[in-house]
């Protein structure tokens, strides 16, 4: 066989043994917290594969090939999740409770008219809720009473360096307070958010400050607010807490119909761009939600926290730290399917689990 022959089928040969090392790493579970996971996941270091040629010269090294093959791997690999998740039905599985098994690793869910708790798991837990946060600077903004047809500008300081987070809220953009208040509960912009509370009266430490004092207000006192996007993980709160922001934020005609509203298309920069809302069931003929907002950054997971009317009763839903990026939708709709099962857990003095 000719040399180059021979060298195009050995590198033929190290792409397919890649492909296979990364398709047997993909294949693998990982388990257990949000830190856990992040480090049970972690891919071990690639090693330098590389095949000399026949004249003793320069090696291929194969990392950036492999690095490609896992990409079209994790890519294949979540579009396959979503396609079963939104195909197959969604089943509710209980447990020794009697109650739905969910994924997500804390959970509260209270009937706002009674005060009745029907689910809940680690309650109390303090952990960070990422854009959560933006419930509480949509309050400190209103609370304000700030024009919200002022024109703010988006600057080099709302551009997110902590995460590297993306945003189509170029440096220069500007738009109405409501505008970037819209966008932030419903798109859940960072940018919006930090622009809200640069232009808060006093700067970002005043605006900090009023969120704290507003947590407190309204008896969150497992809570602490670092900055208005959520972005640092050093903004945290407990389930139970969450459920009283979601509460007290339902007092908002604009808080309501901003964060979950479907859809809206905004002028930037002289063209129209459309923006979506984050969370998906807002649009769904089955659900008839009040408040909604999601949230995510790696140390707190995929979350959602949602004020919706099932069998006439307000019900307050939060999920936190669910188990990949379609499950908090899930988990939801598990509750839902759980209560209308059978309608009378809403009415039932039932025993709660411990948080």
């Amino acid at each position: 066989m000719k040399p180059r022959f021979l060298f195009a089928a050995t590198v033929a040969l190290a792409l397919a043994l890649s492909g296979a090392e990364f398709a047997s790493a993909a294949s693998a579970k990982c388990t257990g917290s949000v830190r856990a996971k992040a480090k049970a996941c972690k891919p071990a270091p690639t090693a330098m594969a590389s095949k000399k040629n026949f004249a003793g010269k320069k090696t291929v090294k194969m990392t950036k090939v492999k690095r490609a093959l896992s990409r079209r791997l994790a890519a294949a690999k979540s579009r396959a999740v979503r396609a079963r998740i939104s195909n197959e039905p969604i089943t509710v599985r209980l447990d020794e409770y009697g109650q739905p098994r969910l994924s997500s690793s804390a959970f509260y869910v209270v009937n706002q008219n009674t005060g009745e708790i029907l689910l809940q798991r680690n309650a109390r837990l303090v952990m960070p809720i990422a854009s959560i946060t933006k419930l509480m600077t949509a309050m400190v903004v209103l609370d304000s009473g700030s024009r919200m047809d002022e024109v703010l500008t988006i600057s080099d300081d709302d551009v997110d360096y902590l995460k590297g987070t993306h945003s189509r809220l170029g440096v220069g953009t500007q738009l109405t307070r409501e505008e970037m208040l819209q966008l932030a509960l419903m798109s859940s912009e960072n940018r919006a958010a930090s622009a809200l509370a640069r232009h808060y009266p006093g700067g970002r430490e005043a605006f900090v400050a009023a969120m704290n004092v507003k947590a407190r207000m309204v008896g969150m006192s497992e809570t602490h607010f670092y900055d208005s996007t959520g972005l640092t993980p050093r903004n945290v709160s407990s389930p139970r807490d969450l459920s009283r922001l979601v509460a007290a934020a339902a007092g908002y005609p604009q808080i309501r119909e901003f964060s979950t509203t479907s859809e809206r298309y905004v002028f930037i920069n002289g063209q129209l761009r459309r923006f979506g809302n984050t969370n998906g069931l807002v649009k769904s003929s089955d659900w008839n939600i009040s408040i909604s907002k999601t949230g995510y950054i790696s140390e707190a997971g995929r979350c959602l926290v949602m004020q919706a009317w099932m069998l006439d009763q307000p019900l307050l839903i939060v999920l936190m730290d669910a188990d990949g990026r379609n499950m908090r939708a899930v988990d939801a709709q598990r509750v839902r399917l759980w209560l209308e099962e059978k309608p009378e857990r809403l009415a039932a003095n039932r025993r709660p689990q411990q948080g």
